[in-house]
C-alpha cells in the first residue's frame, strides 16, 4: 500500500500531458499552414497558365498588328478598300488551359481532378477584353495593342479531414505588344 501511495504522489510524467497537446497544436499548425500554401500554388500555377494562354492569344495577333501594307505602328487592322478594318483574333484560350492545366470541361466548368477523382480545382467565367492599339500609335507605351483576362478559379478546402466553403478567387491577368523599332 505504501508503494501505491508513493507513485501516485510521485510527479515524474506530469508533463506527458501538456506534450501531447503541444503536439497536437503544432500539428494543427502545420495542417493549416500546408493547407494555406496548396492553395497559393494552385492560384499561382492557374494564374501563370491563364497569363501563357493570353500571351498565346495576343502572338496570335502579331500578324495583323504589324501588317507590312501600312505605315507606322498601329493595332489590329486590315487594309480594305481605301481604309483599315479591326482584325482581332480571340483565340481558344480555354482549350490552351485544358493543354496546359489538364482540365476536363464539365457542365460549364473546366476541372481538374486528381487521381482518386476528387475535384483539385474548378474555371469558369472567361472574359477576355483586347484593346486594340490605334492607327500609327507610334512608340507609346499606352497606345499599345493589350489583352486582359479574367477568370474565376474555384479550390475545395479542407482542415483537419473537414471540407470547408471553397477559395473562390478572380484571376485577372495582361499580355501586351509594344513596337520597339
Amino acid at each position: 500500500m505504501r508503494r501505491i501511495k508513493r507513485i501516485l504522489a510521485s510527479k515524474r510524467g506530469s508533463s506527458f500531458p501538456l506534450i501531447v497537446a503541444v503536439t497536437l497544436a503544432l500539428a494543427l499548425i502545420f495542417c493549416g499552414v500546408s493547407e494555406y500554401f496548396r492553395l497559393m500554388v494552385i492560384a499561382q500555377g492557374v494564374r501563370d497558365a491563364v497569363q501563357s494562354a493570353m500571351i498565346s492569344t495576343v502572338n496570335d495577333n502579331y500578324d495583323d498588328v504589324y501588317h507590312g501594307v501600312r505605315e507606322g505602328y498601329s493595332g489590329a487592322y486590315q487594309p480594305t478598300a481605301g481604309d483599315f478594318e479591326e482584325s482581332l483574333d480571340y483565340g481558344d484560350i480555354y482549350g490552351r488551359l485544358d493543354k496546359l492545366l489538364g482540365l476536363s470541361a464539365s457542365g460549364g466548368y473546366h476541372e481538374k481532378r486528381n487521381s482518386d477523382g476528387e475535384l483539385e480545382f474548378r474555371i469558369w467565367s472567361l472574359s477576355v477584353d483586347i484593346e486594340n492599339a490605334p492607327l500609327a500609335s507610334g512608340d507609346q507605351a499606352s497606345n499599345r495593342f493589350q489583352a486582359d483576362g479574367a477568370i474565376e478559379l474555384e479550390v475545395p478546402v479542407s482542415f483537419a479531414g473537414e471540407l470547408l466553403p471553397p477559395m473562390r478567387i478572380t484571376v485577372k491577368t495582361s499580355a501586351g505588344f509594344i513596337p520597339r523599332f
